[in-house]
């Protein structure tokens, strides 16, 4: 590296651009720095000028547009907008018709997913009433042994027998009371007869108890009966 007389750096190889009056200004005067610097930055200043004509060039825009100020201004403005428009080529009966089919599409697909609703409601139902039905055929030998221990001992089981049935009734589970009915096949199942004076078979007596569960027969009763 040589040394210039200034006593500054001078070039250090080929190709080296180094040029003293830029990249080391004399600081002693401010005009030479504010023009190196200003040679040293010419594109950014550029840059800038540039972002300042665009900027002024927006607000020129944004002034001259008309701006609505009220909300009747704003629906005038609207409505000329609408009027303006050319609807000379459009074929507006088409239109109803296309409107109308998607009307009906529309209305048909909300049926189907209404359909589709109760179903799956019903059927969620119906699941969940065979899931507990199941349970309380589950508790019927339960129930038997009660009615067992109740006919041994009716003062002791008696009372906890009829906070169990009155429980289960608030689920479902219903006891079937054939004493003295007409004999119905549906609910009970004879097991026994006994010869009387002639006539419709009645429930002479209950063996078994029957239960309905949710308004369905859920155990048939074994009964004995009579004429």
């Amino acid at each position: 590296m040589s040394d210039q007389p200034n006593g500054r750096p001078g070039n250090t190889g080929d190709g080296d651009n180094y040029d003293p009056d830029v990249h080391d200004p004399d600081v002693s005067n401010p005009a030479a720095a504010s023009a190196a610097a200003g040679r040293a930055d010419g594109s950014a200043g550029q840059g800038q000028q540039d972002e300042t004509d665009r900027a002024s060039e927006v607000d020129d825009v944004t002034e001259s547009a008309v701006r609505p100020t009220t909300e009747a201004d704003a629906e005038q403005a609207l409505a000329d907008a609408v009027d303006a428009i050319d609807i000379s080529d459009v074929d507006v009966f088409a239109l109803l018709e296309e409107r109308d089919q998607y009307k009906s599409m529309a209305q048909r697909i909300q049926a189907d997913f209404d359909n589709f609703r109760k179903q799956s409601t019903v059927r969620a139902q119906a699941d969940a009433d065979r899931a507990s039905g199941r349970l309380a055929e589950a508790l019927l030998p339960v129930l038997d042994a009660a009615e067992a221990a109740f006919v041994r001992h009716p003062e002791e089981i008696g009372p906890l027998l009829n906070q169990m049935l009155l429980e289960l009734k608030k689920q479902g589970l219903e006891a079937v009371d054939l004493d003295g009915q007409p004999f119905d096949p549906e609910v009970a199942e004879a097991v026994a007869h006994e010869v009387g004076s002639g006539g419709d078979a009645v429930v002479a007596e209950v063996l078994r108890s029957g239960y309905r569960w949710k308004g369905k027969t859920l155990r048939a009763a074994m009964v004995k009966t009579t004429d």
